[in-house]
């Protein structure tokens, strides 16, 4: 069986009994747990399929709102709030100081924030094609890419093997964007895949730096990345009224608007 049959059959079997197990489907399709796990992760990224404890479950007969959505291409997100996030990136760069260990993630504004920083002695931790690149050509800074799962619209890995990548590493500072920033759902994403590598990021240092333009404020987004609990500080644009920033610096939370 190809790779191509394999996945419509994974899909026509989830459609048709709601849910199945990994196992019955390795069983069915005669590859290995492991194979099956990993097409079942490509099968949620592309949307057709979500992921559960031990198998998938069918999106076909789900309302729009409870299934992922797709991700905006990255070509798309650089040009969406481009000052804004520009802005965002110039003040985050202030926040690195040489020899500091960082991550960036796969958001267009931790890409800016890639092609500003100084050729200085740095660590660079990031799952990201574009940041990884924009990197390369400076000499001082290290650079070490998760690996995983290519999400081809974000440019970015995701998967079990980009979030396993990160249990070897802690790290002094976390740059992160999200599609959403809610004072009760905290920190949300638009794909499970998304949300999980994100989750493991901000577990994994001293400091989540959140980087949000005015426009994910108050946004609830698919998945839950992390309770606000976990934020350390937010860097955003003046467009954010200073009486919507007060209940999140309540919290504790650090907010910085450029």
């Amino acid at each position: 069986m190809l790779v191509a049959e394999r996945y419509e059959k994974i899909v026509q079997l989830v459609n048709e009994r709601g849910s199945i197990r990994v196992a019955e489907l390795s069983r069915i399709c005669g590859v290995t747990e492991e194979t099956i796990r990993r097409d079942l992760d490509r099968l949620e990224e592309s949307g057709r399929l979500r992921r559960s404890h031990g198998g998938a479950v069918s999106v076909k007969d789900q309302p729009e709102i409870h299934r992922s959505q797709p991700e905006v291409p990255y070509a798309e997100r650089e040009i969406m709030n481009a000052a804004e996030k520009q802005r965002i990136a110039e003040e985050a760069v202030t926040l690195i100081s040489p020899n500091d260990r960082i991550l960036l993630d796969a958001s267009s504004t931790a890409w800016y924030m890639a092609r500003i920083i100084p050729d200085i002695p740095l660590t660079v931790l990031t799952n990201s094609i574009k940041v990884a690149a924009e990197l390369s050509a400076k000499e001082k800074v290290q650079v070490i890419s998760t690996g995983g799962i290519l999400a081809h619209r974000s440019l970015s890995f995701v998967g079990p093997l980009a979030e396993r990548s990160l249990d070897a590493y802690y790290v002094d500072k976390a740059f992160l964007s999200c599609k959403g920033v809610h004072l009760e759902r905290g920190l949300s994403e638009s794909n499970e895949l998304q949300a999980r590598i994100k989750h493991k990021m901000i577990g994994m240092t001293d400091q989540a730096i959140v980087l949000a333009d005015a426009s994910k404020f108050g946004v609830q987004a698919f998945t839950q990345v992390a309770d606000l609990s976990q934020v350390h500080m937010i860097i955003t644009d003046r467009r954010l009224p200073g009486h919507e920033a007060e209940p999140y610096q309540a919290l504790g939370i650090s907010i910085r608007s450029v």
